[in-house]
C-alpha cells in the first residue's frame, strides 16, 4: 500500500515538533553544561531557570488571558521531557510551576488568577504545592494543618513536608483543614506567599537524587492571610488537589521519560565507542537486546503519556486512570532504563564522571512523588476504563 504522509493520528503536530527542537537545543546549550555541578553541589539550577525564563519556557501552561504562553498539556509535557533529558532537577521548574498554580487555574477566582498567574508567567515568581505533611503522605486527607476564620482573614498553622522548590518559590498552594469533622470535605485550599509573616522553611533535605531542586518543610506559624486568598469555595480544597494531580501526574511521567531518554542516548553512544574482544560492545547481541528493551519500553511509556496529555487537555472522563497509568508506567520504565544504562557502562557507569548514575538516582523519585506507584495502582483499580 502507498503511505499517506498527512495521516496525523497518533503523532504530535508540527508545532509540537518545533517546540521539542527549541527546548532540546536550549537544554543542550544552557542546562547540560551545569547539570553535573548542580547535582554535585546540591545547588538550585539558577542557570536553567534564567534560560527557561528568557525563552518563556518556565511556565508554558499559563493561559494567555493571564499573560502566559497558553501551551496545551502535550506541549507542557514536551518541555518537561526535554529539560529532564538534560537535568532532572531543572525539569522541576516547569513541572512544579504547573503543579503549584493549577489549583488556582482550576478553581480560583478571576482576581486570584490575575494576581498570581501574571507574575508566574513573567518569570517573577515560582509556585509550589503544599499538600503532604509529616503524618499525611499517601493519606493526604489525614492532614493536620489548620485554617481558622478570623473576620476578613484566615489564620493558618501547621507543617508541610516534602515541598519541592520550597524557599525558592514565592507562592504556595496550601491545603488546610477548615472543618475537622468533615475529613476530606473539610479541607480548603489557599495561596500563601513566602513573604507572609509566620512563613518559614526547614533545612533542605539531603536526598538521593534531584539534588538541585530544594525539598524543605514549610512552617506556618499563625500565618494570617486575606479571606480572598482561598482557592474556590470552603471545603473544596481536597477535591481541587485530587483534580490537580489527575493533570500533573502526566508531567511526572514526562520527567521520567526525559530522564530515561537521556540515559538511553548516553548509553547508545558509549557502547558504539567502547571496544572489548576486538570490537565495539554494541556488536554483541546481549548488549543489543538490552538496548532494544530499553527503547521499546521507553517508547511505550511515551505513547501512553502523550495519550494521557491529550486526555488532560480535553478533560476526558477516563483522565484519572490515564494520568495514574502514565505516571506509574513511565516512572517504572525510567528506573529500569537508567539502571540498565549504568550496567551498559560497566564500572564507568558507577562513577560520577559519567551522567548515567545521576540519572538513575534522579529517576527513583518519579516512582514516589505525586503519589507512590502503589497508590497509582489503587487509583487505577478504582477507575478502570
Amino acid at each position: 500500500m502507498s503511505g499517506s504522509a498527512d495521516f496525523d493520528l497518533y503523532r504530535p503536530s508540527e508545532e509540537h515538533g518545533m517546540l521539542r527542537e527549541t527546548v532540546r537545543s536550549l537544554a543542550e546549550a544552557k542546562i547540560v553544561p551545569f547539570a553535573a555541578a548542580v547535582d554535585e553541589e546540591g545547588r538550585f539550577p539558577q542557570e536553567a531557570l534564567d534560560a527557561l525564563v528568557a525563552a518563556d519556557l518556565h511556565a508554558v501552561h499559563v493561559p494567555e488571558t493571564y499573560g502566559g504562553a497558553g501551551a496545551d498539556a502535550l506541549a507542557t509535557v514536551i518541555v518537561i521531557e526535554e529539560v529532564a533529558r538534560a537535568c532532572g532537577s531543572s525539569s522541576l521548574i516547569p513541572a512544579v510551576n504547573k503543579l503549584g498554580s493549577l489549583p488556582v487555574i482550576l478553581s480560583g477566582s478571576e482576581e486570584l488568577k490575575h494576581k498570581y498567574l501574571g507574575p508566574l508567567a513573567k518569570g517573577d515568581a515560582m509556585f509550589s504545592y503544599a499538600l503532604s505533611e509529616p503524618d499525611a503522605g499517601s493519606d493526604a486527607a489525614g492532614m493536620k494543618t489548620r485554617a481558622v476564620r478570623d473576620g476578613d482573614s484566615w489564620v493558618l498553622n501547621g507543617v508541610k513536608r516534602w515541598i519541592t522548590n520550597a524557599g525558592v518559590s514565592e507562592y504556595y498552594t496550601v491545603m488546610a483543614v477548615t472543618d475537622p469533622d468533615k475529613r476530606s470535605k473539610g479541607i480548603s485550599a489557599f495561596v500563601v506567599e513566602k513573604s507572609d509573616e509566620g512563613v518559614s522553611f526547614g533545612a533542605p533535605e539531603k536526598k538521593l537524587g534531584i539534588k538541585g531542586s530544594p525539598t524543605r518543610e514549610v512552617y506556618l506559624d499563625n500565618v494570617r492571610i486575606p479571606a480572598d486568598r482561598m482557592i474556590g469555595a470552603e471545603g473544596t480544597g481536597f477535591a481541587t488537589a485530587m483534580k490537580t494531580l489527575d493533570h500533573t501526574r502526566i508531567t511526572i511521567a514526562a520527567q521520567a521519560i526525559g530522564i530515561a531518554q537521556g540515559a538511553l542516548d548516553y548509553a547508545k553512544g558509549y557502547v558504539k565507542e567502547r571496544k572489548q574482544f576486538g570490537k565495539p560492545i554494541a556488536d554483541f547481541q546481549g548488549v543489543q537486546f538490552m538496548l532494544a528493551d530499553m527503547a521499546m519500553k521507553l517508547e511505550a511509556a511515551r505513547q501512553l503519556t502523550y495519550a494521557a496529555a491529550a486526555k488532560s487537555e480535553r478533560v476526558d472522563g477516563d483522565l484519572t486512570f490515564f494520568g495514574a497509568a502514565a505516571k506509574c508506567f513511565a516512572s517504572d520504565v525510567a528506573m529500569e532504563v537508567t539502571t540498565d544504562a549504568v550496567q551498559l557502562l560497566g564500572g564507568y557507569g558507577y562513577t560520577r564522571d559519567y551522567p548515567v548514575e545521576r540519572m538513575m538516582r534522579d529517576a527513583k523519585i518519579t516512582q514516589i512523588y505525586e503519589g507512590t506507584n502503589q497508590v497509582q495502582r489503587i487509583v487505577m483499580a478504582r477507575n478502570l476504563p
